[in-house]
C-alpha cells in the first residue's frame, strides 16, 4: 500500500506540473526567442545537483540500493553541468547543440532512473527525505524536458508568430 501512495504522488506531480505549464509556462515561453525561451528551462535544471542527495548518508536509508543511488546522483550532475554549459553558450550556434545534448542526456538519466529503480526494487521510504525528487521534481523535469525538445525542433521560429502578429499592429500605428 505504501508503494500506492509514492506513485500517486508522482501521478499527481505529472498532472499539477502539466497544468502549470500549459497554462503559465508554455504560453509565455512560446512568445520568446528560442535562446531566451530556453533560459529559464536551463536555469531550473541547473538545480539538478540536488540529485547528489541519493549519496548523502542520513538522507537518504542506509538501504538505498548504490546503483541506482550512483547512478542517479552522477546523472543528475552531469545534466546540471550540461544545463549550465549551454546557458552559458546560447544564443550560439554551439550553445544550441550543447541544448541538445544536454536534453537527451537530462531526459534519458531521468526516465533511466525510474527504470533502474523499479528493477532494483526500490521502496519509497528507502529515500528518506529524498522522496521530493521523485515526487516533486523529477514530474516538473521530464515535462520541461518536453518544452525544451519542442523549442528546439520549432528552431528560431519560436517566437516569431508572437512577433507577426505585433508587427502590422505597430506598423499601423507608425
Amino acid at each position: 500500500m505504501l508503494q500506492l501512495y509514492f506513485f500517486v504522488s508522482i501521478a499527481f506531480a505529472f498532472i499539477a506540473w502539466g497544468i502549470v505549464s500549459t497554462r503559465y509556462i508554455w504560453p509565455w515561453l512560446r512568445s520568446l526567442p528560442r535562446a531566451e525561451a530556453l533560459q529559464p528551462l536551463l536555469i531550473l535544471h541547473a538545480f539538478r545537483f540536488i540529485g547528489l542527495a541519493f549519496l548523502v548518508p542520513g538522507v537518504v536509508s542506509p538501504d538505498l540500493p548504490p546503483a541506482f543511488a550512483h547512478s542517479a546522483a552522477y546523472g543528475d550532475i552531469i545534466a546540471a553541468a550540461l544545463a549550465l554549459l549551454a546557458l552559458a553558450s546560447l544564443p550560439s550556434r554551439a550553445g544550441v547543440v550543447i541544448a541538445w545534448i544536454f536534453n537527451l542526456w537530462g531526459a534519458a538519466d531521468l526516465l533511466s532512473a525510474f527504470y533502474r529503480g523499479n528493477e532494483a526494487q526500490l521502496i519509497a521510504g528507502q529515500l528518506g527525505a529524498a522522496y521530493f525528487i521523485p515526487t516533486l521534481l523529477v514530474p516538473l523535469m521530464l515535462i520541461t524536458h518536453g518544452l525544451i525538445f519542442r523549442i528546439l525542433l520549432q528552431g528560431d521560429e519560436v517566437g516569431v508568430l508572437a512577433r507577426s502578429r505585433s508587427a502590422p499592429a505597430s506598423a499601423s500605428k507608425a
